[in-house]
């Protein structure tokens, strides 16, 4: 990361030297593997006033730094100070041979969402962006700069719309008329005044509803607007207590994150594979089997985790989750026995979720 206290003055560059620094940074962050990159001015407008509707719906569940943090999210400049500018950069993260549908349709295996199966993006892009933020101060002779990735109170998606680089479309997800939805976001902000690109204007999802409709828990009130407590990647991954036992049945066997509503968009043709080595999925966790991961002790968790966004949610969530899935799996001795060996698990949370699987089992086979 570059210095939160840095030592240099803001430079006073011509609109012509302006222009010819961000063409080398555009140079310089695909360099460094980004695929595109935009400036965006701080004015977020119509995009505040939706956050405030948005958490005023409640729609963001127990998520509540979204409430807290509501102000700097929507207004860079309170984040930090001075920001006139935000670097906004994409990195994709797709990959051609996970066989994501097959997976989903096996529910003997679990559906881990594609960003999290390599390590972890939020170190390497932060990393990315640190190298990118020392070379553009270099170069200018100064500035103020500090890098995010999904780090800190950032309307992201909002940024990237103003800055060029796609359109928030009906699922929420950003989507780019070149490559799709498959990729990661990271932004800089800076006081130096860079000239910001044309901002996307436009929506191109038309008449699609593919993505509302295919949603499995039905977490879309409407187009573009989503309500995170039914949302599988919310339920997952945010939140940390009991699944309602009215959506479990409907979380089929997507274990961590959800990606149905990134398979059916139509963009997602143009999606590019990445070239990034460390986005490749590690220990088998594109197609893993559901027994065997339930059966991880929290040590082996750790270790088939380490590096990985899916540690963040701990040992005793990712218990919780693949109780859900195993209780939506056909029944066999195997899982049976899985869930069995978990039933006086220290934790409440996984008993009451192994419990739920069990009776669902047993429901199923008229004990």
């Amino acid at each position: 990361m570059t210095p939160d206290k840095p030592t240099t003055d803001t430079p006073t560059l011509s609109p012509e030297a302006q222009q010819d620094l961000l063409g080398r940074i555009h140079a310089w962050a695909a360099e460094l593997g980004f695929q595109q990159v935009g400036v965006a001015d701080v004015d977020l407008g119509e995009h505040r006033e939706y956050l405030q509707k948005w958490l005023d719906a409640g729609y963001h569940g127990s998520m509540d730094y979204m409430a807290r943090h509501g102000s700097k999210r929507s207004r860079p400049e309170g984040l930090v100070p001075g920001t006139c500018r935000v670097l906004s950069l994409r990195m994709d993260y797709h990959q051609n041979d996970t066989q994501p549908l097959a997976v989903l349709d096996n529910p003997q295996q679990a559906y881990i969402s594609r960003y999290t199966l390599g390590r972890d993006y939020h170190k390497l892009i932060r990393k990315r962006l640190a190298q990118l933020a020392r070379r553009i101060e270099q170069e200018a002779g100064g500035g103020h700069f500090r890098a995010f990735v999904d780090s800190a109170p950032v309307l992201e998606r909002a940024i990237a719309e103003r800055a060029g680089l796609g359109w928030i479309a009906k699922n929420t997800m950003l989507i780019n008329d070149k490559a799709g939805s498959w990729f990661f976001l990271g932004e800089i902000y800076t006081d130096l005044p860079l000239p910001a690109g044309p901002p996307q204007t436009s929506k191109h999802c038309g008449t699609c509803t593919a993505c509302l409709d295919v949603c499995p828990t039905n977490a879309f009130v409407g187009p573009y607007q989503l309500d995170a407590r039914r949302c599988i990647s919310y339920l997952t991954i945010e939140h940390d207590g009991p699944i309602d036992p009215a959506l479990r049945p409907l979380m089929g066997n997507r274990v961590f994150g959800c990606d149905d509503c990134q398979l059916v968009c139509p963009w997602n043709k143009f999606a590019r594979p990445t070239a990034e080595s460390d986005f490749r999925p590690r220990h088998n966790l594109d197609a893993p089997d559901l027994v065997e991961l339930f059966l991880w002790d929290e040590e082996t968790y750790l270790a088939r985790t380490e590096g990985s966004a899916l540690r963040r949610i701990g040992h005793e969530r990712w218990l919780r989750n693949l109780a859900v899935a195993l209780g939506n799996a056909p029944g066999s001795p195997a899982i049976m026995a899985a869930l069995d060996s978990r039933r006086e698990h220290p934790s409440a949370l996984v008993r009451e979720h192994v419990e739920w699987a069990l009776a669902r089992h047993r429901g199923t086979q008229g004990d």
